[in-house]
């Protein structure tokens, strides 16, 4: 990126890896998932997707953190947690 932030060129914003940012990360229980995609729903930079089980997993490459998955979650089967544990 240029000095300020500024994106230089049209549709270049995949090509950073903006999970580099994060200090928190969600993980997942899948034994309490019930596949509901409210995490995918309300994740404000579509991280998660679908598996082939039906479960939601989140892209850490991209995933900031923001941990409003986790916050959505109706069974809290997403925990916040410290980036490296």
């Amino acid at each position: 990126m240029e000095l300020g932030c500024t994106l230089v060129e049209a549709g270049s914003a995949s090509k950073l890896k903006t999970g580099d940012w994060r200090s928190m990360r969600p993980v997942t229980d899948f034994d309490l998932c019930i596949k509901c995609g409210q995490c995918y729903i309300f994740c404000p930079d579509m991280v998660y997707s679908r598996n082939e089980e039906g479960y939601y997993i989140a892209n850490y490459y991209y995933c900031k953190g923001c941990g409003i998955c986790a916050r959505e979650c109706p069974k809290d089967a997403i925990k916040m947690v410290q980036e490296g544990d």
